[in-house]
């Protein structure tokens, strides 16, 4: 029949007492070191990926203040630039205001200087016509 072997027993219950022992000393320690190695990880690329996001939050909101900056620049352009357009206007129309006045005032002037000379013509004309008749009827 079999026979049984004593020593098998013995290295099966020394295999259980050192394994029990490994697993207090080795085992456990180390599953609970990898263990707070992982959760080390995890919570460093939980974090990397919050920063991420809100690295791209910033960016987007740079962006639109950008934008909103650039939209207000633009308008407040196009608002001097409309005032400078009203106010070059303005200033047209008064130096042609001005220069028509001067232009009209010189043509009065022009006008009553040429009737001043045309009876001043006339009154010339008179005297020599006078004098014409005076030395024709001499000679």
């Amino acid at each position: 029949m079999l026979d049984i072997n004593w020593t098998f027993f013995v290295f099966v219950l020394n295999f259980f007492i050192l394994i029990f022992i490994l697993n207090k000393i080795l085992f456990k320690p180390l599953l609970n070191l990898f263990k707070e190695r992982e959760d080390t990880v995890k919570g460093s690329l939980d974090t990397a990926k919050e920063m991420s996001n809100r690295r791209e939050e910033s960016i987007a909101n740079l962006k639109r203040a950008f934008s909103e900056a650039r939209s207000k620049a633009k308008e407040i352009f196009d608002t001097f630039r409309a005032d400078g357009l009203q106010k070059q206007r303005d200033v047209v129309a008064k130096a042609d205001a001005e220069a028509s006045e001067l232009l009209e005032k010189a043509k009065v002037d022009l006008r009553a200087e040429a009737e001043r000379a045309r009876k001043a013509l006339r009154a010339e004309v008179d005297k020599f016509s006078d004098e014409i008749v005076r030395k024709l009827v001499k000679a």
